[in-house]
């Protein structure tokens, strides 16, 4: 069974992370063209990315406002607003429900490894502006450090949550074999074991112990590595668990 191998978070931290990226996501869109293209993301404008944010915050939210146990198909999208009118008042609306709603509440979440709690989305949307918010600063070439232990905390996400959620769309899921995932400058690190057709297994890594595959190096590094945003020179081993832990391709 996949566990939390970085500790110390909650709900009420996840919002935090939420409100200041989100203020960082928004002053760099404001800065943009709209029809500047994102240069890690392929294809997209800056328009583009905000009406992403804006539909993915309602979408993600609407879970916490109705502890809907079961998916919710997307509202859809809001008329007779800009898009950064639509913007506002989805990152108005979020804040407002991450305060509000306990992170111990049930409902639906999107992974096969997650339980069906609330803190599972405070996590994800905290997540999601921080990639997001890397993207819009790429834009206006001012990208920022992400902390350490929010790095951590994301590679663990990753790691025990949205691997699963990847797998378990593709069919059929035939990779097996494992990968080690160390930081260095922090001291987590994790092994997870791929097994095709099954939830993978994901554990803190015994010192000295190895993978089918290694992805070494700073925290943010790999952290955004597995979200296809940076190179990685410290990667090695079994290249189909290496694609499986890229998950940020088409992302």
């Amino acid at each position: 069974m996949s566990f939390m191998v970085q500790t110390g978070w909650t709900a009420q931290r996840w919002t935090a992370v939420f409100i200041e990226q989100a203020e960082l996501f928004r002053r760099a869109v404001a800065e943009a063209d709209p029809a500047a293209e994102v240069p890690t993301r392929p294809g997209w404008t800056v328009q583009d990315l905000v009406i992403h944010v804006g539909r993915f915050l309602e979408t993600s939210t609407e879970y916490l406002r109705t502890g809907s146990r079961n998916p919710i198909k997307p509202t859809p999208p809001q008329s007779g607003l800009s898009p950064l009118e639509y913007l506002d008042l989805q990152l108005v609306g979020a804040a407002e429900v991450l305060t509000a709603v306990p992170g111990n509440r049930p409902v639906w979440t999107f992974s096969p490894s997650a339980p069906d709690l609330a803190w599972v989305w405070h996590r994800r949307i905290a997540h999601e502006t921080v990639l997001r918010r890397y993207d819009a600063q790429t834009v206006v070439r001012q990208v920022g450090a992400t902390d350490p232990d929010l790095c951590v905390d994301g590679i663990d996400e990753v790691l025990t949550t949205i691997v699963a959620a990847k797998l378990d769309g593709d069919s059929p899921h035939d990779v097996t074999g494992s990968a080690l995932v160390r930081s260095t400058d922090v001291p987590e690190s994790w092994l997870i074991s791929l097994t095709a057709g099954e939830v993978p297994e994901v554990r803190s890594a015994a010192p000295g112990e190895e993978g089918d595959a290694q992805v070494v190096g700073e925290a943010e590094l790999v952290y955004f590595w597995l979200w296809n945003r940076m190179n990685l020179k410290e990667m090695a081993g079994d290249k189909q668990v290496l694609d499986v832990l890229r998950v940020g391709r088409g992302h």
